[in-house]
């Protein structure tokens, strides 16, 4: 059996439901105008005393977010210069327009290749729609501020100890590039982001010390050794020109005489040739 008056209907209810709140919308809209106008009234009969309430100022780098009743106002936000608000019913709130910074407390951090770390950045952002950093969220400061310290840990956390030492450049874009993409709901933009300092166990940067001194040392007797090789190959190429010209060894001698007499000592060196020498053994013999 149908009920007559529709109960049960859906479509009955849902009509039933969009009066009552038109009903209401009605209702509440006579409402705000009564109090406007008597708001109004109040403002008139207290002049000049209510102009300390309606007159507000806000800053060139601030503005202001009004509600009437509760309810946000149509309308950008107000500023920056002078604007006017009605006593009793409107209230605002001022949000600031200039670039803010903070930093990211240290984060212990395990690197991909199983590593602790402490990692710590700073992040500069603005407030890029004043009416949403108001509306969509209650502390946009602060909600940024724990965004970015898990955004920090889960971003360095696929990273080895390597790619975190020579690719912070591009660790802090990917940072900047997810703070800003999750930040945009609540009318902020994430501007840039830096990785301060990335701080490392003590025995791991006494090994990494020890690595790299080992590294010096070997590359430092790689080049002795190339210096010593270049010089026997000199060497050779000049006794043997030396070999060819008996008198290229006189001059030698000579060469050597002059660079001792320039010293000024008192050592007197005849030189003995090398061929005597060698008659000298063979006689001997």
């Amino acid at each position: 059996m149908s009920n007559k008056n529709g109960a049960g209907n859906p479509g009955y209810d849902m009509a039933q439901s969009q009066e009552n709140d038109g009903d209401d919308g009605t209702a509440n809209s006579f409402c705000i105008v009564m109090l406007v106008g008597l708001s109004w009234l109040i403002a008139i009969f207290t002049l000049p005393f209510s102009l300390c309430y309606i007159i507000k100022v806000v800053q060139e780098y601030e503005r202001a977010v009004i509600f009437r009743m509760g309810r946000l106002l149509p309308g950008p936000a107000k500023g920056p210069g002078v604007f006017f608000i009605l006593p009793c019913i409107d209230t605002f709130k001022t949000v600031d327009l200039r670039t803010v910074s903070f930093d990211v407390p240290p984060q212990e951090i395990l690197s991909k290749d199983s590593v602790t770390i402490a990692v710590d950045a700073v992040v500069y952002f603005r407030v890029r729609n004043p009416t949403i950093s108001i509306i969509n969220v209650e502390n946009y400061k602060h909600s940024t501020e724990l965004l970015a310290q898990t955004t920090l840990r889960n971003i360095l956390g696929t990273k080895s100890l390597g790619e975190i030492l020579s690719d912070r450049e591009q660790i802090s874009h990917s940072i900047q590039t997810i703070l800003d993409e999750a930040t945009d709901p609540w009318g902020v933009q994430v501007e840039r982001v830096e990785v301060k300092d990335v701080k490392l166990p003590v025995q791991l940067q006494r090994a990494m010390a020890a690595e790299a001194e080992a590294s010096r040392e070997a590359r430092a007797k790689v080049i002795a050794a190339e210096g010593e090789q270049n010089a026997s190959r000199a060497l050779k190429e000049a006794a043997d020109v030396i070999a060819s010209s008996p008198s290229a060894l006189q001059l030698r001698y000579l060469q050597t005489l002059s660079a001792i007499s320039a010293e000024k000592n008192s050592t007197i060196i005849f030189p003995l040739p090398i061929e005597m020498m060698s008659h000298l053994t063979k006689s001997k013999e």
